[in-house]
């Protein structure tokens, strides 16, 4: 897979390797995530809302053996937000407000099922952000802990320079805006 976003790609030549050619692909499936070449989102938050719907039916057959709410959720908490929050950290700042607006409404409709208020898919990738930001600047061998630069009063942590949207979007501005707040 080839990431290029300058506006006259040139062409290249194909990858050998041990006198084999690899197949250039437009997207791929890593670690559960999919990456597409033009790093957005759709084909892997659309693969998402299949799983978290085919679970849905299961929290919707528990809810007809009218089991407690109190189990309904950890059900809900186990097994469609695990899906709907994997590698949450990674895509969420960068996904069209459309495709978290469908996500959100897997939430609504398991929170309906449920009769018990959930946490939108927002305030996870905020938890998120923040616990993972925490443990990155908590661990000087980790290659991001660079990154999170103290000012000198030692409160807050030093802004980046961004010139673009897709890295105003991404996970170290979005941590660092979150542990500054």
């Amino acid at each position: 897979m080839i990431v290029d976003f300058r506006r006259n790609t040139p062409a290249l030549p194909p990858l050998t390797i041990m006198n084999s050619t690899v197949p250039t692909v437009e997207s791929f499936r890593f670690l559960g995530t999919t990456i597409s070449q033009d790093l957005k989102w759709d084909t892997h938050i659309d693969s998402i809302i299949k799983k978290a719907q085919q679970r849905l039916y299961f929290l919707r057959q528990l809810r007809k053996f009218n089991l407690p709410q109190e189990l309904l959720t950890h059900f809900y908490s186990a097994v469609i937000e695990s899906v709907l929050c994997t590698s949450i950290t990674v895509w969420f700042g960068s996904a069209t407000k459309s495709d978290i607006g469908r996500l959100q409404r897997m939430v609504w409709t398991a929170e309906r099922t449920i009769g018990a208020p959930l946490p939108t898919l927002q305030e996870l990738y905020t938890s998120r952000v923040r616990k993972r930001a925490l443990k990155i600047t908590l661990d000087p061998s980790h290659p991001g802990h660079l990154l999170f630069d103290l000012l000198p009063s030692r409160r807050r942590y030093r802004a980046a320079t961004i010139r673009t949207a897709r890295h105003k979007n991404s996970f170290i501005p979005q941590a660092i805006y979150l542990l500054n707040s």
